[in-house]
């Protein structure tokens, strides 16, 4: 994805709300089929991840991965994340 396109969806996400929150019991199974539900359904989120740095930045990256999104932004404890349902 380039720049350009980064660019658009940060602005989309910005009045978004987080839709998912990964809090202590960490990255789940049951929180990952919840994200590619959500995915499937927004293409766009906002994910809350009550973590710290390093760990945050692990389980994004995770995320990403196991869901084939791509990461768009992350801002301290929010991570913008955005996969093209081509069903849409």
């Amino acid at each position: 994805m380039n720049a350009a396109n980064k660019k658009k969806l940060r602005a989309e996400a910005h009045t978004l709300k987080p839709v998912v929150m990964i809090g202590q019991s960490g990255l789940t199974t049951g929180v990952l089929a919840e994200l590619d539900q959500a995915l499937n359904i927004h293409e766009l989120l906002k994910v809350r991840i009550r973590a710290e740095r390093d760990e945050r930045k692990l389980i994004t990256e995770k995320i990403c991965t196991d869901s084939g999104a791509e990461l768009i932004q992350s801002i301290g404890q929010i991570a913008v994340i955005y996969r093209l349902n081509p069903n849409k």
